[in-house]
């Protein structure tokens, strides 16, 4: 098992490293420790950002990154529903670049993704975005060009309501948790496309008290390793909060009886994170930019490009840890919330690393290992009645279980033979701990979603893949292999299943609409612009097709997606009959 390092070595190198980071000007001003009150910010109607090369540095090492206005993260643009903005960026790189405005509802060819919405900004030239602001909440940006994403091109985005604010709060931070890699990120993703699993170097062996041998004989059979939960985990990643790493401790202040709210953004190219603030339960308030009824829990699992709004209620004079832990315990960033600098409190000892279990895999309902054969599994023929969930005779190579939708071939080696409807699972490594974990089932929309009317059609969309391979698509197809669009009609009301037939989580995200994300729960379903599905499971989702264009739709694992794991959503007719 990991440990932190000692209090007292991590506070002396927080308060060295954050001055010395602040000093060099690589932090915007929102990012730097006890910024008190709102900070400086980019606003109003016309704002302009500047894409460069540049340098980056934590934990004492440097590298090469991609700022905008000189800084990583780049500044936080905080706009208001009803007005307009004109955003002029400038590309000093070398090649071409774009921004894309993550959860905005917005003109499609103001959504910022070259080859799809626009041609992309070229080298040493100007674009400038123009649209209305609809809409109030917390969102991002980011670049949608190669892979510069994993090098600093992305930034916070506020979105204040014109009128009142449905969550009232007395002082606010953003908090931007993301991933920093000292190698260049194509070196990365070659290395996971010449061997599968390149990063997970923990595997299990016998003897560690977590695998039987016939349990490792059929992860062997199927060639898979229960450990192998992240593509790309610490022991490459540098974790950073606010562009701080652990040992930098970004400070956020508070006076004890603050309504303290706390702006969560994963803009991380490849980590989900397991939230908590040990002693202080968050009131989650908000889920990707729309409000939810308020729900208190004390720790949350926030997916790639997900966002969260908590409100913190701190009465005591106290320090408290933030704590974001990598989803398979490879590292950690943590950062404080303090009445004034200089205060610590204790940092949790990484917890242990969570392994992937049958579920996982798409081949039981319930939540064990231990679970015995159900009845209709075994009138499929799946397994044995009696038998232990690990001794059914289940395959995830047997491809003739999928659709004829789905291509099959070598970047199809996986199948879930029996996808369950996970979104109201705790996510993985959450399924056992004592206190309160967030589901989507829990989250409740303030505002119902408009459109009342039912689905008039279901699409079915596989997500797969081959780990070894490290290859990724929609329904066996990539998108450079001239896979056809997805289809709407403008205004048609469709529901959207996708099936996870890899062992891998996916958060999944369409551009320019929000969908109810389908729980069946009587209090209403969360809207939303990104869903994170679990591996081996299900997630469905409503949605109104109601802004014409060409809208990407993908994966947010950057690596996923460069791989192939995206696609055109097609929003038909357009104005003036245009196809």
């Amino acid at each position: 098992m990991n440990h932190p390092l000692p209090r007292r070595a991590l506070l002396r190198a927080g308060l060295s490293g954050a001055a010395a980071l602040g000093a060099a000007g690589l932090f915007p001003a929102w990012a730097r420790s006890g910024t008190p009150g709102l900070p400086p910010v980019l606003s109003g109607e016309e704002i302009t950002l500047r894409v460069a090369h540049g340098h980056f540095s934590t934990g004492g090492r440097s590298a090469h990154a991609i700022t905008m206005n000189g800084v990583l993260p780049a500044p936080l643009v905080r706009l208001r529903e009803g007005q307009n903005v004109r955003i002029h960026v400038d590309n000093a790189l070398d090649e071409d670049t774009s921004i894309h405005w993550h959860g905005l509802i917005l003109p499609f060819h103001m959504d910022g993704v070259p080859g799809i919405s626009f041609p992309g900004i070229r080298p040493h030239s100007r674009f400038t975005y123009e649209f209305p602001i609809k809409q109030f909440g917390t969102y991002w940006y980011h670049s949608h060009s190669g892979l510069q994403e994993q090098m600093g091109h992305y930034g916070p985005l506020v979105i204040d309501p014109a009128g009142a604010e449905p969550a009232p709060y007395d002082r606010e931070h953003v908090i931007v948790l993301s991933d920093w890699t000292f190698e260049h990120p194509h070196k990365l993703f070659l290395k996971v496309k010449q061997k599968g699993g390149y990063f997970n170097r923990r595997k299990q062996v016998f003897g560690d008290g977590a695998m039987s041998p016939s349990e490792k004989l059929m992860w062997g059979e199927m060639r898979m390793d229960p450990t192998d939960i992240a593509d790309i985990n610490g022991t490459t990643y540098s974790f950073l909060l606010n562009g701080h790493g652990p040992a930098e401790n970004w400070t956020g202040l508070f006076k004890p009886g603050e309504r303290v709210r706390l702006r969560f953004i994963n803009a991380s190219a490849m980590t989900i994170f397991n939230v908590r603030i040990p002693g202080l339960p968050m009131t989650i308030v908000q889920a990707d930019g729309t409000h939810v009824r308020p729900v208190e829990t004390d720790e949350f699992q926030i997916s790639v490009a997900e966002t969260y709004d908590a409100i913190v209620t701190p009465t005591a004079d106290q320090a408290y840890t933030l704590m974001a832990e990598a989803i398979d315990r490879s590292g950690y960033v943590r950062g404080t919330l303090a009445p004034q600098l200089g205060m610590t409190a204790a940092v949790p000892v990484l917890r242990e690393r969570p392994t992937l279990s049958m579920r996982d895999m798409g081949m039981a309902h319930g939540s064990g290992e231990d679970e015995s054969c159900a009845p209709e599994h075994a009138a499929m023929g799946h397994c044995t009645p009696g038998a232990p969930a690990a001794l059914m005779d289940h395959s995830m190579r047997d491809t003739s279980l999928l659709p004829d939708t789905v291509k099959v071939g070598v970047g199809v080696d996986m199948v879930a033979p029996m996808p369950a409807d996970r979104t109201g699972d705790r996510p993985l490594g959450l399924e056992k701990v004592p206190h309160r974990v967030l589901t989507y089932h829990q989250l409740a929309p303030l505002v119902p979603f408009p459109d009342t009317r039912p689905p008039a059609r279901q699409v079915d969309i596989h997500l797969t893949g081959n780990m070894e391979r490290f290859m990724w698509s929609f329904d066996g197809r990539k998108m450079n292999e001239g896979v056809e669009p997805i289809r709407f009609e403008l205004n048609e009301r469709v529901r959207v299943n996708l099936i996870n037939n890899s062992m891998m989580n996916h958060p999944i995200h369409i551009h320019g609409h929000f969908f109810e994300l389908v729980t069946g729960q009587a209090h209403g379903h969360p809207v939303k612009h990104t869903v994170n599905v679990m591996p081996g499971g299900k997630a469905s989702f409503d949605l109104t097709a109601d802004a014409p264009g060409d809208w990407a739709f993908h994966c947010h694992l950057l690596f996923h997606m460069h791989a192939g794991m995206m696609n055109v959503v097609k929003v038909r007719p357009m104005a003036g009959g245009a196809q």
